[in-house]
């Protein structure tokens, strides 16, 4: 059993805002892996602690690194032993902390489906570029859902069509929150919509996610979608 106890209150320490986003990078094909790793060494902000060929290997960096070095992995789908979608699985029920920032070939309506239901926090396809990459990854550690625009286009579209009968208590004004992160919205951004301040907003944001019982933002994305509350803003 990991000692989750070392996890509470990692992401509030303030050194964690002054070092870099540390990223394992899984990816079966090791042409691509070394390019991942060399590509976001390029980048500030940004260290690779470990790659791994599969989600085995990937759960053993989370596992060996204790989640105080790693912040998010990097996450292809389609790899042996263990494949993307069950190691987000593990990672995500093991390891809350550390965050998972998918990174495929594949953005079908099935496999976007099970990417966050397993609990991925970001979504993005190979045709992503390097700064494209490097914001999601920063992203993703500071909690924020990131999506490629293709995945955002089908989780707009309805990936959840049908809507589920609800009973959160949320009130009109943390509706209206929780479907402007539905749409991708950063915390300033919908301060600027709503004309409130940016503590207010995180004071609806933590009441809501406490009434629908997500941990993060890609967490209340879904909630959103399946329960139809990710509409266009009443007027």
């Amino acid at each position: 059993m990991p000692d989750n106890s070392r996890q509470a209150g990692r992401r509030d320490r303030p050194e964690r805002d002054r070092r870099p986003v540390r990223v394992v990078v899984a990816d079966d094909q090791q042409v691509v892996r070394e390019g991942l790793v060399a590509l976001l060494g390029l980048l500030d902000g940004v260290e690779v602690v470990g790659a791994a060929a599969n989600g085995v290997e990937a759960l053993e960096l989370v596992a060996g690194g204790a989640v105080d070095t790693v912040d998010v992995v990097l996450m292809d789908l389609r790899m042996p032993v263990l494949d993307g979608i069950r190691a987000t699985a593990r990672i995500t029920a093991e390891y809350p902390e550390v965050a998972v920032l998918v990174l495929t070939t594949y953005a079908d309506d099935e496999s976007i489906a099970l990417a966050l239901r397993a609990g991925a926090r970001g979504y993005l396809t190979k045709d992503a570029g390097r700064v494209e990459i490097g914001a999601a990854l920063q992203a993703t550690a500071a909690g924020q859902s990131t999506f490629d625009p293709e995945v955002s286009r089908k989780l707009i579209a309805g990936l959840t069509p049908t809507p589920v009968p609800r009973n959160d208590g949320l009130t009109a004004r943390e509706s209206e929150v929780l479907k402007l992160i539905a749409r991708g919205l950063s915390n300033a951004e919908i301060a600027e919509l709503l004309f409130i301040g940016e503590t207010t907003v995180k004071t609806h944001i933590n009441n809501t996610f406490a009434k629908i019982g997500a941990r993060h933002r890609a967490e209340a994305v879904r909630y959103a979608y399946r329960h139809d509350l990710a509409g266009p803003l009443d007027p």
